[in-house]
């Protein structure tokens, strides 16, 4: 999957569940970086689930678990962008982070006080996880299941597909590398990512697909054509671009949290 939260959220939920040891879920965090810092955004925060403030300690995964034990509640993938903030608590110092960062984990009951995680890169081989205290864990009347979310992805393999046939031999930058390619080599470097293996094959489908997806239109942003579009085809071609990345984020965000939320 794309991200270290949607990773931190499947794995942490399958240790909650008893379905994992705690050493799976560090090896698996690891993928992203060899060393997790922790720090609490404020003093609160910091006294509350013993973290430091200001600054950080590489207590790394074991005391992202150990939060997550503390709440021993829902755990919930948010992956807002600019216009869609769907899942995240509005007003809260996480929300921003969450939406600046394009990602982020709420840990506790809806409609209850809870945890937000976010985590930003510190350096080459360095994540750091920020702790937000949340007054109110949010949840999301548009999300949808499983099943819808696989439907929704058959129809945007069949647009990206679209888009992927209509890209240039050559990519910017890139000389010598056609679209499919670069494709192929954005997916590979996704096959490194490990998930728990009590996933259903559903689930596993839905993550690969989304995968796939998300190769597409990242190569698609990355090309352009030898003629300048006109207006009306770029703003048609945007506007896909958008709404596949939106098929995209629900579908991780569904396949993710219909796992967590059971833990």
């Amino acid at each position: 999957m794309s991200s270290p939260s949607a990773t931190l959220t499947v794995w942490a939920a399958s240790w909650l569940a008893g379905d994992t040891a705690p050493d799976d879920v560090i090896d698996a965090l690891a993928a992203w970086a060899q060393m997790h810092l922790i720090g609490a955004a404020d003093a609160e925060t910091a006294v509350r689930h013993d973290l430091e403030w200001p600054g950080v300690t590489a207590s790394g995964v074991s005391t992202l678990l150990r939060i997550a034990r503390s709440e021993a509640a829902e755990i919930r993938l948010v992956l807002p962008t600019a216009g869609d903030v769907r899942g995240l608590p509005t007003g809260t110092e996480f929300a921003r982070a969450a939406i600046t960062a394009g990602e982020g984990i709420q840990i506790g009951t809806v409609g209850k006080p809870g945890v937000g995680l976010v985590p930003s890169k510190e350096g080459p081989d360095v994540l750091r996880w920020t702790v937000f205290s949340i007054p109110t864990v949010a949840g999301s009347a548009d999300t949808i299941g499983l099943r819808e979310a696989e439907y929704e992805l058959r129809q945007a393999v069949r647009d990206a597909a679209e888009v992927l046939g209509g890209l240039p031999t050559v990519a910017t930058g890139i000389p010598g590398s056609d679209a499919r390619t670069l494709v192929a080599e954005a997916l590979q470097a996704q096959a490194g990512y490990r998930w728990p293996s009590t996933l259903s094959p559903r689930h596993l489908q839905v993550i690969d697909t989304a995968d796939n997806v998300a190769a597409i239109l990242t190569v698609a942003a990355s090309t352009s054509t030898n003629q300048a579009p006109s207006v009306s085809t770029a703003q048609k071609r945007d506007d896909l671009l958008r709404r596949l990345w939106d098929v995209v984020r629900t579908a991780r965000v569904a396949s993710a949290n219909s796992v967590s939320i059971r833990a």
